[in-house]
């Protein structure tokens, strides 16, 4: 398509707050929910006219909410240039159309933008309805919108001044995981981060925090029957234990490879099983553990020194 964009965010190099924001966010917080669409039956000429006077530059071919197709300004063009515009949708959509589901995190949302340079996605329910159309620029808003409020949040709190206690006592904090549970994706990382917020650690350190517990999370419900992520708090180290119930990983060597994965294709298509889960755990981590055990399941520490922010 013609108006591909990607977004410049990586887990590598942008700020804790943008972070913490996109792990935070659903792609149903962000979305345009008014939908335009075309039915199958609909001329191109017709849907060239509904992009016109509407500023877009692609449109969903959809009928009682159901997915068909995506026409976009690029099959408007070659329509033009071979002259069949006036032929319906129906004869020239794309079918096989990527989508993505309302539930997700906005990672996956950034993540498809960047990876297949598309304009736009159709977005689903879990009853696999049409309800939304996530565009970079949507993301984007969404972005500054909540950036907005966190500044002005940061604001109101050093106005009035409120110090944070020190923290002499150890905190412990634990979340349950669900196999394919992608709308609580996530919860347990950003709950992580609230808890570290008033300890007035250096934003690398927080981020570093983030994406081990973001990334052992996302591979329970991905890969795993289902398990827990405990972050202990103690003195100078934040501790993280991610530990399920199988299925085990049979060979660690392989597992601990950039880009060596298990995932199937289902997985895959969603836009997980890039195998950069464990190594981005221990490429974060001061100290990284790892044991498992076919049929029985998989135990992750990750070990985090407060002091040595940097990676």
């Amino acid at each position: 398509m013609s108006d591909a964009s990607t977004i410049p965010i990586s887990p590598d190099d942008s700020p804790s707050m943008v972070l913490e924001l996109i792990y935070q966010l659903k792609i149903k917080d962000v979305m345009t929910g008014a939908l335009i669409t075309a039915k199958r039956g609909d001329s191109l000429r017709h849907i060239q006219g509904i992009m016109r006077d509407n500023y877009i530059t692609g449109l969903p071919i959809a009928e009682n909410l159901r997915l068909l197709g995506i026409v976009s300004i690029d099959d408007i063009v070659t329509a033009l240039d071979k002259g069949y515009i006036d032929e319906s949708a129906e004869m020239h959509m794309t079918r096989n159309v990527i989508v993505l589901e309302d539930d997700m995190p906005l990672s996956f949302a950034i993540s498809y933008l960047n990876k297949f340079r598309f304009g736009r996605f159709p977005v689903l329910n879990k009853n696999r309805e049409l309800v939304g159309i996530i565009t970079s620029k949507d993301v984007i808003k969404a972005l500054l919108v909540e950036m907005n409020r966190e500044v002005l949040k940061l604001e109101e709190t050093q106005r009035m001044n409120h110090a944070a206690p020190a923290n002499d006592g150890a905190t412990e904090l634990e979340f349950s995981t669900t196999r394919y549970d992608f709308e609580a994706a996530g919860h347990a990382s950003t709950e992580i981060k609230k808890a570290l917020k008033g300890l007035e650690l250096d934003p690398k350190l927080v981020r570093r925090i983030a994406v081990a517990c973001y990334e052992l999370e996302i591979n329970q419900v991905v890969h795993s029957y289902g398990g827990t992520i405990r972050c202990s708090i103690r003195g100078d180290t934040v501790t993280i234990v991610a530990a399920d119930s199988g299925p085990g990983i049979p060979n660690l060597d392989l597992a601990l490879q950039e880009g060596w994965s298990t995932a199937n294709e289902w997985i895959r298509s969603l836009g997980f099983g890039a195998g950069m889960g464990l190594t981005n755990t221990k490429r974060v981590s001061d100290e990284f553990f790892i044991e498992s055990e076919v049929g029985t399941g998989t135990t992750v520490r990750s070990v985090i020194r407060i002091g040595e922010a940097a990676s």
